[in-house]
C-alpha cells in the first residue's frame, strides 16, 4: 500500500511524503523528488490520481532516497480540506444504538439502514477539522458526548475517491435521541470532526476487510475499547460518494466519514482531558485529546 503524510517543519514549512505502509519511521519527503511539492493537492494537480499516481510514487519509494521520521506532533492534516460530510446509520450496531438512544423517533434508523437513499449530512467546513493530536469538542449543554471511529473518504476536486484516512465523528446521544432533528446540534459543533494521520491511496487499499479499533485513556487508564470490521458496513464508498455527488458539486478537497459501528455503553461520556485513540489497519493511529468548548476557545486548526 502507499501512504501520503503531511508535516511541518521547525520553521513552519509544508511538506508531503509517501510511505510503504503506515510507517512513521520510513517516509520519503517527496520534494527531494520533484521541486516544489510541498502538499497533497499540489501532487494531486501535478501527477492527478489513480494508477499514474501510485506508479509515480513507487518509482520514487524504489530509489535509494534517504528516509525521514516523523514525530507525531508535526504531523498536518492529511490534505487542506474545504469540508467534511458524514454517513449515519451505515452498521446495525449504529442502528441499534441510534433506536436504543432515541425518544419516539426509533423508526427512522431502521427505515434509513434498510433504505435505497443512504443518511448524509454535512459535518463541519474545512477549517474546523482537526488534525493528528488535536483537541476535540466537548459541548457545554450536552451529558452524553461520544467519539465514533470511521473509515473516511477522501474525494479529490473532481468527485473522485483518492484516498483512505481515520476520521472521528464526535456526536452528542442525549442531544440527538431527544429529537431526530436536533441531529446538526448534536453532529456540527467547534472542533466536532479530526481526520488522520495520513492518507491511503485508494487503489492500495482493500477497503472491504479493514479492522478499526477506538480507544479511550482517562488518567492513563484505558475506560473503553472497541472494534469492528468494515466488512460489516452495509454501504460501499463508491455508493456514498455518488449520493453525494447527486446534487453538491465539489469545489474542493472533501472528507466523507462512512459511518461507525464502535459505541461505548449508555452509561459512558467523554470527559475534557481523555485521549481518544482511533485505529484503522493500513491506515495507523488517529489520536485527539476531548477538550470543553468555552467562550474562549476560537481559534481553528491551521
Amino acid at each position: 500500500m502507499l501512504n501520503l503524510w503531511s508535516w511541518r517543519d521547525a520553521q513552519g514549512g509544508s511538506h508531503v511524503g509517501v510511505s510503504d505502509g503506515p510507517l512513521l519511521d520510513q517516509v520519503l519527503d517527496l520534494s527531494a523528488v520533484e521541486s516544489g511539492l510541498h502538499s497533497v493537492n499540489g501532487l494531486w494537480q501535478v501527477h492527478g490520481g489513480g494508477e499514474a499516481l501510485s506508479t509515480f510514487l513507487r518509482d520514487a519509494l524504489g530509489s535509494t532516497r534517504e528516509r525521514v521520521a516523523l514525530r507525531p506532533e508535526t504531523l498536518s492534516l492529511p490534505v487542506d480540506l474545504t469540508e467534511c460530510w458524514a454517513a449515519g446509520v451505515t452498521y446495525q450496531m449504529s442502528r441499534d444504538a441510534r433506536v436504543e438512544e432515541t425518544q419516539g423517533g426509533e423508526d427512522f434508523y431502521r427505515k434509513v439502514y434498510e433504505a435505497e437513499r443512504p443518511e448524509l449530512f454535512f459535518k463541519s467546513p474545512g477549517s474546523r477539522v482537526v488534525g493528528p493530536y488535536g483537541e476535540v469538542g466537548l459541548r457545554q449543554d450536552s451529558t452524553w458526548q461520544i467519539p465514533e471511529p470511521e473509515l473516511t473518504l477522501i474525494v479529490d476536486p473532481d468527485g473522485h475517491l483518492f484516498g483512505y484516512t481515520a476520521g472521528n465523528d464526535m456526536s452528542c446521544r442525549d442531544i440527538e435521541g431527544e429529537n431526530p432533528l436536533y441531529l446538526p446540534q448534536a453532529k456540527i459543533y467547534h472542533h466536532s470532526a479530526a481526520v488522520g494521520p495520513c492518507i491511503a491511496l485508494a487503489d492500495t487499499l482493500d477497503a472491504a476487510d479493514l479492522e478499526i479499533s477506538l480507544q479511550i485513556q482517562r488518567r492513563e487508564r484505558i475506560v473503553f475499547a472497541g472494534s469492528v470490521n468494515t466488512r460489516m458496513m452495509r454501504r460501499t464508498p463508491d455508493e456514498l460518494i455518488r449520493y453525494l455527488r447527486r446534487a453538491w458539486p465539489m469545489t474542493g478537497w472533501t472528507a466523507l466519514m462512512t459511518g461507525t459501528a464502535v459505541v461505548p455503553p449508555a452509561d459512558f461520556t467523554l470527559e475534557p482531558g481523555d485521549t481518544i485513540d482511533i485505529a484503522i489497519s493500513g491506515i495507523g493511529h488517529l489520536v485527539t485529546q476531548a477538550r470543553r468548548i468555552t467562550s474562549d476557545w476560537a481559534s481553528v486548526p491551521q
